[in-house]
């Protein structure tokens, strides 16, 4: 299976970068390049990639605008955002996550982690940079005007669902709760699905920013 991929960054010399990186490694396509959010969105909407490598910080409309656009645009449910950053504590990717994005990355990552995230998310699996991660919405979601959720949602999950729900938001992966729980893979699977419908989150990186908002996961700062 090829990846599709749009590179949305403000930089020109960044851009060719990752599509250099892109274009040698079998399995990526890039689809379109966009130097701001606005063309982000036209890019996503005309092609209709796998993945939206997204910077946050962009003239006109930023990242974070175009995360939101792409992720509520009701024909391009398929269409994942990847977030670059300069910064491992921005709370402009805390609302990125949020808004819907699939997880981050920092731009000084090496390329091969780069490779590996964008399978990773092109798969559907686990929220990205998981310790890293954590600890962004923690330190957000540990202040007290943030703690902002209806959890009215949470109240609609059964106990079980409420455990899984931890668990993912502790970054274990279907296989790491099934063995948690001693359950089959494909019964955690369904788990996080159906909690996932239940609260109307995305993906996986919105069912974690839920599990701390909602108070069921305490931050613990590090």
């Amino acid at each position: 299976m090829t990846i599709r991929v749009v590179l949305a960054d403000d930089q020109a010399l960044v851009r060719a970068g990752f599509r250099l990186l892109l274009d040698t490694e079998d399995g990526f396509e890039v689809a379109g390049e966009a130097s701001d959010g606005e063309q982000a969105v036209a890019q996503a909407v005309e092609h209709r990639p796998d993945i939206v490598v997204m910077d946050i910080r962009m003239p006109g409309t930023d990242g974070l605008e175009a995360t939101r656009q792409i992720t509520s645009h009701p024909d391009l449910s398929g269409v994942k955002v990847l977030v670059l950053t300069t910064f491992d504590v921005d709370e402009y990717v805390y609302e990125a996550l949020r808004a819907g994005a699939s997880g981050f990355l920092l731009k000084d990552t090496e390329p091969v982690e780069l490779l590996h995230a964008l399978r990773v998310v092109a798969a559907g699996e686990a929220l990205l940079a998981p310790t890293v991660t954590r600890r962004l919405i923690a330190e957000i979601v540990g202040r007290p005007e943030h703690r902002r959720i209806d959890t009215s949602a949470v109240r609609e999950v059964t106990e079980r669902e409420r455990e899984v729900l931890a668990l993912v938001a502790g970054g274990l992966s279907n296989d790491e709760i099934a063995a948690h729980l001693v359950i089959s893979t494909a019964t955690a699977r369904t788990h996080v699905s159906r909690v996932m419908t239940k609260i109307g989150a995305r993906d996986r990186a919105q069912l974690v920013v839920l599990a701390y908002e909602s108070g069921l996961v305490t931050p613990r700062r590090s």
